[in-house]
């Protein structure tokens, strides 16, 4: 479901605010545990805070009328944007968590597991109130996409140290939400949460670390496949809709892939720890650069900076 990625962007602007604000000196007496209290205490009252006040948020503007608890099958809808989405969200959030919890003086292992299982919660609270709410249901999909998500970063964490492949979320306006904008939202910032068409989202490769590559290689160069869908303004078929002038306007759903390059700003070796564990927490966006476009109806395309319109 679009909230989600509204909730994720609230839990990014929470680490984002954590991670700028000055902490309190607690004390100069070194913690045994390593432990930074200051940080510590702060992260996990955001943590709850953020954690309560999100629910309590989307249970009054999104889930108003409970029904019986259900289950459903959107596996076949918005070209499975909204699984991608899912995986997406659970693997930042996995990653955010973690990066809070090693800025406060968590050791590894902990993060990890504090990481993963914060964004578990939070997705499996979501899927919970959806299987008792209207025109909603309870869906194995999506929790499959949160474990996929969660388990990426997890995975990678443990086996090899570091974010070798991270997930990324891009963004253009669309000439669709026009037709429905209470589905696909009247407003840029409606669109970001709601119109699939929009969306991008990105695996990005880190190049240094699959390929054998000499000191003066960039250490920060990344390669990204991306992957969005075009022509929807329905779940799984497109409704009739008409233009202003009263004729019939109809859109073929198609599929788009992407490559492009990308930088993770995360692995500069002159920025601070922190500033690097800021910056890994802060870059869930795709920064634009030259893309190449594949799909059965436009076929290959090159985008000099962004992917444009459509």
């Amino acid at each position: 479901m679009n909230y989600r990625l509204y909730a994720f962007l609230l839990a990014w602007l929470l680490a984002v605010s954590t991670f700028a604000q000055p902490q309190p000196v607690m004390s100069t007496r070194p913690d045994p545990s390593g432990i930074r209290q200051g940080r510590f205490i702060g992260v996990v009252a955001g943590t709850a805070a953020f954690y309560t006040v999100t629910l309590l948020v989307l249970r009054k503007q999104w889930y108003k009328k409970r029904v019986p608890f259900h289950a459903f099958n959107d596996n076949r809808e918005w070209l499975q944007m909204d699984k991608v989405g899912h995986a997406a969200t659970a693997y930042c959030m996995s990653r955010g968590g973690y990066e809070l919890m090693r800025w406060s003086g968590v050791n590894e292992r902990t993060s990890i597991l504090t990481g993963g299982l914060l964004a578990l919660l939070f997705q499996s609270t979501l899927e919970v109130f959806d299987g008792y709410s209207e025109g909603w249901g309870f869906s194995k999909g999506d929790m499959l996409a949160n474990a996929a998500g969660t388990a990426l970063f997890m995975g990678q964490q443990y086996g090899a140290g570091q974010q070798i492949v991270t997930l990324k979320y891009g963004f253009r306006k669309t000439i669709f939400p026009q037709y429905r904008p209470n589905l696909l939202g009247k407003t840029t910032g409606q669109q970001l949460l709601k119109d699939y068409n929009g969306q991008q989202y990105w695996l990005s490769v880190n190049l240094a670390s699959v390929v054998p590559v000499g000191p003066q290689f960039p250490r920060w160069l990344n390669l990204d496949i991306g992957y969005s869908g075009s022509g929807m303004i329905g779940g799984h078929d497109n409704p009739r809709v008409w233009d202003a002038n009263g004729n019939e306007v109809r859109f073929e759903r198609y599929r788009q892939f992407f490559i492009s390059p990308d930088a993770d700003l995360s692995r500069v070796g002159t920025f601070s720890p922190s500033l690097q564990r800021f910056i890994g927490t802060a870059q869930f966006f795709k920064i634009p650069a030259p893309t190449l476009e594949f799909s059965r109806v436009k076929g290959l395309r090159f985008h000099p900076w962004q992917v444009p319109e459509d």
